[in-house]
């Protein structure tokens, strides 16, 4: 099967009411998308919205989609868990998840009534993969009666298996909430490291890592910063390995760095994350010039228009969920959003 085949449609040429139709959305991503591309964007762009209206769809677009995708069709946009989160409160009966596939999953455990499709079922997560269900039951009975907490990058079937869930901006007052001398941790070994930086419970680590926030170094921040000289910012994600986070000015999620670019206003930024996420948020501050450290995810990147407009003209591929791991897995997922909400307090 060729996934980048979107027959049957319209022709897909770029029309003068195709270049109509999606002018406002080109001016926008001008910065990022060179003009000679948009031909290309321009017809998926308009056949996909359409489609939306059609079938009452939704496009969820993770922060690392490219910007024909972020800015062109999605409804909503962030990270992993605020995108579920959005799913549950919209009308919509389709949820299009622009992302990978544990994505997917977490908007069908916040959302089981409705139809999740994913455009590629091979758009996995190097993180998500290093730790399973078999896993965390091994652990447990290693460390009885110590709380396992886990990233939201995992699968349901991992999150079932979890007391709570925590994401990279709560980790810390989510492990804290428990009131307890030490926990597991899980999957990932850098966030992990972090936290454990930033609190006096212990935390028993799991090797597991991000491909993409992996392959930085504190070496390659430094030349970034020696190149470009007083003035530029550094801000890392704490996937990151514990050399970069020491060199960086400013660690945080994904929404976090995108706060602190609106609210900092620097000069010149480097975003030591997945390439597409720098060209995302450019797009919404222009005064900002970004610098490109461009570790590209082969798993988002999966991801296409093409790909898109066929998911919503096959409604394929459908992510499931089995009930009762879904009912395991929202409890964990709830849980950690209860913590939030007392924070909010």
């Amino acid at each position: 099967m060729n996934l980048e085949t979107p027959r049957p449609y319209a022709s897909l040429d770029f029309t003068p009411e195709v270049a109509r139709m999606t002018a406002a959305i080109h001016e926008k991503v001008r910065p990022v998308i060179p003009d000679l591309e948009w031909p290309v964007h321009a017809p998926y762009i308009a056949a996909i919205n359409e489609l939306k209206r059609q079938k009452n769809a939704v496009v969820l677009a993770h922060n690392y989609q490219t910007p024909e995708i972020f800015h062109g069709v999605a409804d909503f946009v962030g990270d992993s868990l605020a995108l579920a989160q959005q799913g549950a409160k919209t009308g919509a009966d389709v949820i299009v998840l622009a992302g990978v596939h544990f994505m997917a999953e977490t908007a069908k455990i916040l959302s089981p009534e409705k139809t999740v499709l994913i455009p590629d079922p091979l758009a996995g997560c190097s993180l998500a993969a290093s730790i399973t269900a078999d896993d965390i039951r091994l652990l447990r009975q290693r460390y009885p009666g110590v709380p396992v907490v886990t990233y939201v990058n995992t699968s349901a079937a991992v999150k079932a298996e979890s007391d709570i869930c925590c994401t990279s901006a709560n980790a810390v007052a989510v492990v804290e909430s428990l009131g307890v001398d030490r926990v597991i941790f899980l999957p990932d070994e850098f966030l992990g490291k972090y936290v454990a930086s930033q609190t006096d419970v212990q935390i028993i680590l799991w090797k597991g890592h991000c491909e993409v926030h992996e392959r930085f170094t504190g070496k390659e921040l430094r030349s970034y910063r020696q190149a470009q000289g007083d003035g530029v910012e550094i801000l890392a994600h704490p996937e990151c390995p514990p050399d970069v986070l020491a060199e960086a000015d400013f660690v945080g999620s994904t929404a976090a760095m995108i706060r602190h670019v609106g609210e900092a206003r620097p000069r010149r930024v480097v975003m030591v994350t997945e390439c597409s996420m720098s060209d995302n948020v450019a797009v919404e501050y222009p005064d900002v010039e970004f610098i490109r450290p461009c570790n590209l995810c082969p798993h988002m990147k999966r991801i296409t228009l093409p790909k898109i407009l066929r998911s919503l003209q096959t409604m394929e591929t459908r992510v499931e969920v089995d009930p009762e791991v879904g009912r395991r897995a929202r409890v964990a997922v709830e849980r950690m959003l209860a913590v939030g909400r007392r924070e909010a307090q």
